[in-house]
């Protein structure tokens, strides 16, 4: 169940980590109007670029914070998020930073199903950490009139990018708020409940993120599903028929259907040792 984010409570989790300096409320109005926006490419230290939108209120008159979402669903329609639930924050002034992850939409590089966390100290690997802690420091560094002090926020996806992001953290993330975020996709999340295999959300949802560089849904052909799934007979006829290989985490449900050191070392619990940042953490 997704859950829309609680932007007051972060709003004021910022407020007291950040002592930011609060401009003064803008009148509501189109995020064509209030937001200078400007696409980046921002190099992580493997050369990879991922593709970044920031929004710079217009009216600003003092070094701001920034909010950064990370998502692999696209940002295309960025300026939309300023209509609903961030509509409080923008209210507030922050700058804010939308970024595709690696492999996805805009990004380069190569796309991978909650890439597991690296090994703590093995500083020649890449996860979702360090693309985060390398897009931080670009920031902080690029963007004119930022105060130094960055937030991050999502929910599901979002929110497991926004936790990763928190395990190594740059000194300038200074909040978090992680919401309906996954932790261990075999004993208890969207692909398996306590390991029994949910198999329409993880047949649709691996097809979807991992059949191109944008989302796409799977091209059922009837609208019974119930229907096409007992069609379908033998999980084997899934590659056979559909898939052929091509759908990297499909292939690990297959090859991995019990609870051994795959689905260990995917999940994040064990690389989350302390708080580093003041946290919001929402379930549900």
């Amino acid at each position: 169940m997704a859950i829309a984010p609680n932007t007051a409570v972060l709003a004021l989790l910022m407020a007291l980590a950040s002592a930011a300096v609060v401009t003064g409320r803008q009148q509501a109005g189109s995020p064509a109007n209030e937001f200078d926006v400007r696409d980046v490419m921002i190099a992580a230290r493997d050369g990879v670029h991922l593709h970044t939108r920031i929004f710079t209120p217009k009216n600003q008159r003092e070094p701001l914070p920034m909010i950064m979402l990370r998502t692999p669903y696209g940002n295309a329609n960025a300026a939309a998020r300023f209509t609903s639930y961030m509509r409080g924050l923008a209210d507030e002034s922050y700058v804010f930073v939308f970024q595709d992850t690696r492999g996805k939409y805009g990004s380069e590089g190569t796309f991978v199903m909650q890439r597991p966390a690296r090994a703590l100290g093995n500083m020649a690997s890449i996860d979702e950490g360090t693309d985060t802690y390398d897009t931080i420091d670009w920031l902080v560094k690029n963007v004119p009139r930022n105060n130094g002090r960055v937030g991050m926020l999502g929910v599901s996806y979002d929110g497991w990018t926004t936790i990763m992001g928190a395990l190594e953290p740059h000194p300038a993330l200074k909040a978090i708020s992680p919401q309906a975020s996954p932790a261990d996709m075999w004993l208890g999340d969207d692909f398996h409940h306590n390991g029994a295999f949910r198999l329409s959300y993880g047949f649709e949802y691996a097809a979807m993120m991992e059949s191109g560089k944008d989302v796409q849904q799977f091209a059922f052909d009837r609208y019974d599903l119930f229907g096409w799934y007992l069609g379908l007979g033998s999980l084997g006829n899934v590659n056979e028929k559909y898939l052929h290989g091509r759908i990297p985490t499909w292939n690990d449900f297959v090859a991995h259907p019990d609870y051994d050191d795959f689905w260990k070392r995917q999940t994040l619990i064990p690389a989350i040792h302390d708080v580093k940042v003041p946290t919001l953490n929402v379930a549900g």
